[in-house]
């Protein structure tokens, strides 16, 4: 059953099912949302105005300009909670979803429940996303991580983290060198509980640790704990180090010839 403990969530719709809408729109009173169903995609700057928490998509209602549309929502409003509801989808389309923003990803069809308790756990993590946000930047070994602007740069220089990449490494740090497990961080990140064999949390550790490696090569942030989770703790790269420390040529000494006598003296 839904919790009405999240009565101040606001939620846009954007979908045409009408058998879909009206048992998710039932739940959504039950539970005392404020929403707004759009029946085809509006302006960004209508949905800015609406000072939302969460949007649902339907990239079938959006057409062609699809994911476009998403790109340029979740580049437009990185608090916002973005989920894709719409039917049946590839793998490749899925991941690519996923990367240009969105949060999360329902296949149609779906019980409204589950998908009322997905925006949930996205909400609640831009929440505590927005939290951090007063207490500043945190900067670890060349990293900074800046939790207002969604990223993480070294000397200026963005390590260009998608949204998912960022809630993961903002994670990470957070747990101050403690080693973190899988199940744990699927459920801090994507808000649910990890299915068995799933490998989305070892694919992104392994591409933000790619991205931290391209902007602070010097440095090892993320280590792997076999079996068990990951840990994140800055540490110089010796091999990094010695790699491109300069070699010291020594130059020969020239030898100095004694002195010869001169024989006017003797």
């Amino acid at each position: 059953m839904t919790t009405t403990s999240q009565a101040a969530i606001r939620l846009a719709v954007v979908d045409s099912d009408s058998g879909f809408l009206q048992v998710l729109t039932k739940r959504l009173d039950t539970a005392g949302w404020q929403h707004r169903v759009l029946a085809s995609p509006v302006p960004l700057d209508a949905i800015v105005a609406m000072r939302l928490n969460a949007i649902v998509l339907d990239l079938e209602v959006l057409g062609p300009q699809g994911w476009n549309y998403l790109e340029k929502l979740c580049a437009r409003l990185p608090g916002l909670g973005v989920v894709v509801c719409t039917g049946r989808s590839s793998v490749a389309q899925r991941v690519r979803g996923l990367r240009l923003g969105a949060d999360d990803w329902m296949t149609k069809p779906c019980h409204p429940e589950e998908l009322i308790a997905r925006v949930e756990a996205v909400v609640r993590r831009r929440k505590r996303a927005e939290a951090r946000i007063d207490s500043g930047p945190v900067v670890v070994g060349e990293v900074e991580i800046r939790a207002d602007q969604f990223q993480a740069f070294v000397g200026g220089v963005s390590a260009d983290l998608t949204r998912r990449e960022f809630e993961l490494i903002q994670l990470l740090a957070d747990a101050n060198g403690q080693v973190m497990q899988r199940e744990e961080i699927y459920q801090r990140v994507w808000g649910y509980a990890m299915v068995h064999g799933d490998r989305s949390v070892d694919v992104f550790v392994r591409k933000l640790r790619q991205k931290l490696e391209k902007v602070s090569p010097g440095w090892r942030y993320i280590h792997t704990h076999f079996g068990i989770g990951y840990r994140f703790a800055p540490e110089p790269d010796e091999a990094a180090v010695t790699a491109v420390e300069p070699a010291v040529v020594l130059e020969p000494i020239e030898s100095v010839a004694p002195p010869v006598a001169d024989p006017t003296t003797a």
